[in-house]
């Protein structure tokens, strides 16, 4: 029997948008995590780590992010009467975005790289933008 021990390496990246709503691809961020980690094999789970903003993954074409902003206000639009606005906070729409986008992504890590299929890139996605905000990228493997 062949015991191998399993490693793990955790790094985090923070924002502070310009915006209150922007789409920013760390996929190279990503990419130098796992790089650093010196795991071969395993997986690389990448999570929000606030509940207004999002990890996804899909492909960075301008056309498309602009297109999933639009579709996110039309779905949850800034100015409706939320009831949890009502509790002095003016962001129910940006948890509903996040909502929709989802709080992370795991991507397989092969031979020491991100497993990733075409035009597959990591993105944040900030909902209620303008202040510091983290995410985990926590690497498992051998």
């Amino acid at each position: 029997m062949c015991l191998v021990k399993m490693k793990s390496y955790k790094k985090e990246l923070w924002f502070n948008t310009k915006n209150k709503i922007e789409f920013i691809n760390i996929t190279r961020e990503v990419e130098n995590a796992v790089y650093e980690s010196k795991i071969k094999e395993g997986l690389c789970l990448v999570n929000a780590m606030h509940i207004t903003s999002s990890v996804f993954i899909n492909d960075d074409e301008q056309g498309l992010l602009y297109d999933f902003e639009k579709w996110l206000e039309k779905l949850a639009p800034k100015n409706l009467d939320y009831k949890h606005n009502l509790t002095g906070e003016d962001n129910a729409h940006a948890h509903l975005k996040r909502t929709i986008m989802g709080r992370e992504v795991i991507v397989a890590i092969t031979n020491g790289k991100l497993d990733f299929g075409p035009w597959e890139q990591i993105f944040y996605g900030e909902f209620d933008g303008q202040r510091k905000k983290r995410v985990l990228i926590k690497i498992i493997g051998e």
